[in-house]
């Protein structure tokens, strides 16, 4: 169960939980477990960096046909140059997207000339584009290959080229909220979406944060009792603890967090169902 202190935390939760969006993996099976959601739902696309952008753009343009409002993340390195570019940005202004996600991507090379997402960003701002929404990948708790002062730097240069970021997924709310506050002082304001896991199979989680570098949070985890337990020895993962953790950022206006990005592992029923009866119990408690 979401904990909340009081009235205005409890609202700022259910919207933030109403608004949220999962992130998906481009499977053979993902369109079926897609039905789970509402009708006309945002649902983020991921980019394989052995499978390349093709298949994040054909999911992309069958899902919006069949009304899902996509968010395809085209990874930089899988572009091969300009021209392969303006080939997927005709594609998706035809599927009528409008929002586009740039992460630098898992590829050990580019494809091409775009080795970093800035250099992606940098290639788009220079088109006549309809994207409304442009969203960059920050992290609360570094790069496995990258410095943190690094990271900072490239996020201020996406800056201007993005209207979004979403932080990688953390389990410490305590190290998101000193983060925040840390970007905010150095001018950087987008909006955040932040990176929560849904309710996902114990082991692929710990894989994928392992995979990922977020040690910190496992260590955290492991120094909290009952929410380590849970993560460590159930089968499965619920978030509500540490959504429990989020709730004052929600409700902080300077944090500036936008609500919700869910890393379901393709889980969606799994999740959509925990999603709606968190917020069941929320407004039952009004």
């Amino acid at each position: 169960m979401i904990e909340v202190s009081n009235s205005s935390q409890r609202g700022a939760m259910i919207r933030a939980l109403h608004d949220a969006y999962m992130e998906v993996f481009p499977t053979p099976t993902i369109e079926s477990r897609l039905m789970a959601l509402e009708p006309g739902s945002d649902v983020a696309i991921t980019c394989s960096p052995t499978k390349g952008v093709e298949v994040t753009l054909r999911m992309t343009e069958h899902l919006s046909r069949k009304g899902f409002k996509v968010i395809p993340h085209i990874a930089a390195r899988n572009v091969r140059d300009r021209v392969h570019l303006e080939e997927i940005m005709g594609r998706l202004d035809d599927a009528r997207v409008r929002s586009m996600f740039i992460p630098g991507g898992d590829a050990r090379s580019p494809e091409g000339e775009f080795a970093t997402a800035f250099e992606l960003l940098q290639a788009i701002a220079g088109y006549d584009h309809g994207f409304t929404d442009v969203g960059v990948a920050a992290h609360p708790e570094g790069h496995p290959d990258v410095d943190d002062e690094k990271l900072l730097e490239e996020l201020e240069k996406k800056q201007p080229l993005a209207t979004y970021l979403v932080t990688q997924m953390c389990f410490d709310a305590g190290a998101l909220n000193r983060w925040l506050q840390m970007i905010r002082g150095r001018g950087i304001n987008l909006p955040a979406w932040i990176g929560v896991p849904g309710v996902a199979d114990r082991v692929a989680l710990l894989k994928t944060s392992m995979r990922i570098g977020v040690g910190t949070s496992l260590k955290f985890l492991r120094n909290r009792s009952g929410f380590a337990g849970q993560f460590l020895f159930d089968n499965s993962y619920a978030p509500d603890g540490l959504l429990s953790g989020l709730v004052p950022l929600l409700d902080d206006a300077p944090s500036g967090v936008a609500g919700f990005h869910i890393y379901c592992f393709n889980k969606v029923e799994q999740t959509e169902k925990w999603r709606q009866e968190a917020m069941r119990v929320l407004r039952d408690e009004a």
